[in-house]
């Protein structure tokens, strides 16, 4: 009986993000073994993947090593990303194994250290030998180093953007890695990088630029010799010499095939190239234009603060220009981060009154604190299970959390920084959206997933913020300069 190692390390480093990432952001996803295997059973994740593949595939005897991953904010600390690899490492070296699936992001950062996941991967190739089939799954926001592509025997990324086929895109490896070692193929692959950084707003698949790119490399699928076509967009806000769009194709035993088909993406991202880049309006016009509405609930989105691209939690403006209008119907504001103003909601007690400041709490770079005085409404311990498509079924946690009243405006507060994507998240806090007029949301586009049957009418605003929309706008040092927009700062 083969026997099959999985694991993960994954995180997507925003390298404007004031947050580090240490061990214990990690918590958020955190298991091994058994554990791992009853809690991604029946969700829509790589690791519930795994665990499709192995219930379809008695023949292989799966093992979990360790599974790890965390919110999207800065760089990983090095001491934490030491202890992980090393753990994932040792036990790889034990020996014994037939394959290797690992699940990366594709655009980790760490301090200190050039390009993360390229160095992930090294390391597990050492530890496993140069012939050993080693498959791995990728985000659609990979910025990917072309040496990848040599070092492992097969690598996807998910298509999808919301990402709803991450359980998919785990098949799909663990699938070829099979044939691999049946000896049925050979694969070999190639990466192409695109020469720009693209802003993720403008990548959904369901229609734009982006979902023409995914139909041109699904046609490339229909030559039977091509495994996997994945176009990648790249994460804007990771600094890093291989930062940007771009492909990886992996083919059976053609490597000019790869190559070929991986460039041709790569040219059909160039034909696009301008449509990737769009304007969006201001807080106060974004919100003025949610309150003229009158199809409801309208969901007002602010991407620059969005936790799932590295924000965090914590920018004010979209809360600022929300108080300024002093709205006359049910707003929900999700959310902001602060573990003290938790903590003196949960002393206060519901009904308790409560003042002070929210946002600008962790730097003052995206703008002053806002004042308020409110009342206490709710208060949770912060634990729910995802109920949405994406990462559907996985358990979150926010540590303790409260809803705050301000005039017709509830603002939820929470300990740690999650991510308001999911419905589970707003039941939590006993928020259906069918009372609500005008959702104030820290989200992008994963938030669309759950929320387009919901939410008639969807704002996308600009704000300040760590994952805000004008890219040339941020202090890059890494990334090429040729790169677009980044090269007309050169001009």
């Amino acid at each position: 009986m083969p026997r099959l190692a999985i694991a993960r390390f994954s995180h997507e480093g925003n390298s404007f993000s004031p947050v580090p990432t240490g061990l214990p952001e990690f918590r958020r996803e955190w298991y091994r073994g058994q554990e791992a295997e009853a809690v991604y059973r029946g969700t829509t994740t790589e690791g519930g993947g795994a665990v499709a593949f192995l219930d379809a595939n008695p023949d292989w005897r799966g093992t979990f090593l360790r599974m790890a991953g965390a919110t999207p904010a800065g760089p990983v600390t090095r001491d934490a990303f030491e202890a992980i690899v090393g753990e994932i490492v040792d036990d790889l070296r034990d020996g014994g194994w037939d394959a290797v699936f690992l699940s990366l992001h594709g655009a980790m950062l760490v301090d200190g250290m050039d390009v993360a996941d390229t160095e992930i991967v090294r390391r597990v190739r050492e530890a496993i030998g140069p012939d050993l089939p080693f498959g791995v799954s990728l985000d659609l926001h990979a910025n990917l180093d072309p040496c990848i592509a040599d070092l492992v025997t097969f690598a996807a990324g998910f298509k999808e953007h919301p990402h709803t086929d991450m359980k998919e895109t785990a098949e799909r490896v663990l699938h070829v890695l099979d044939r691999a070692v049946k000896g049925e193929i050979r694969p070999v692959g190639h990466i192409a990088k695109l020469d720009a950084i693209l802003p993720s707003i403008n990548m959904r698949t369901a229609e734009g630029p982006m979902a023409e790119l995914e139909a041109f490399a699904r046609g490339l699928e229909f030559d039977p010799r091509i495994l996997d076509a994945s176009p990648f967009g790249g994460f804007s806000y990771g600094d890093t010499v291989v930062a940007g769009a771009g492909a990886l194709v992996f083919v059976d035993g053609d490597r000019d095939l790869a190559r070929s088909a991986a460039e041709r993406v790569v040219e059909e991202f160039r034909r696009r190239l301008d449509r990737f880049y769009i304007t969006l309006p201001s807080a106060e016009e974004g919100i003025a234009r949610a309150l003229r509405s009158e199809q409801r609930p309208v969901a007002v989105i602010d991407s620059g603060d969005n936790p799932l691209s590295g924000g965090i939690a914590d920018t004010p403006e979209m809360l600022r220009a929300l108080l300024a209008a002093e709205p006359e119907v049910p707003v929900v504001v999700a959310f902001f981060a602060d573990p003290g103003m938790v903590e003196r909601c949960h002393a206060s007690g519901v009904g308790g009154a409560i003042d002070g400041c929210l946002g600008g709490r962790i730097c003052r770079d995206f703008g002053a604190p806002v004042p308020f005085a409110g009342t206490v409404l709710r208060l949770t311990d912060g634990d729910y299970v995802n109920a949405g498509p994406m990462m559907h079924g996985l358990p979150m946690s926010l540590g303790r959390t409260a809803v705050i009243g301000v005039g017709q405006v509830s603002i939820i507060v929470t300990t740690a920084c999650g991510s308001a994507h999911d419905p589970a998240f707003l039941a939590l806090h006993g928020i259906d959206t069918a009372d609500v007029a005008v959702l104030c949301v820290k989200a992008k586009n994963h938030f669309r997933a759950a929320f387009t049957a919901l939410c008639p009418v969807m704002i996308d605003i600009d704000a300040p913020g760590p994952a805000a929309l004008e890219i040339s706008r941020f202090p890059f040092r890494l990334a090429p300069p040729t790169l677009y927009p980044l090269r007309n700062k050169m001009d």
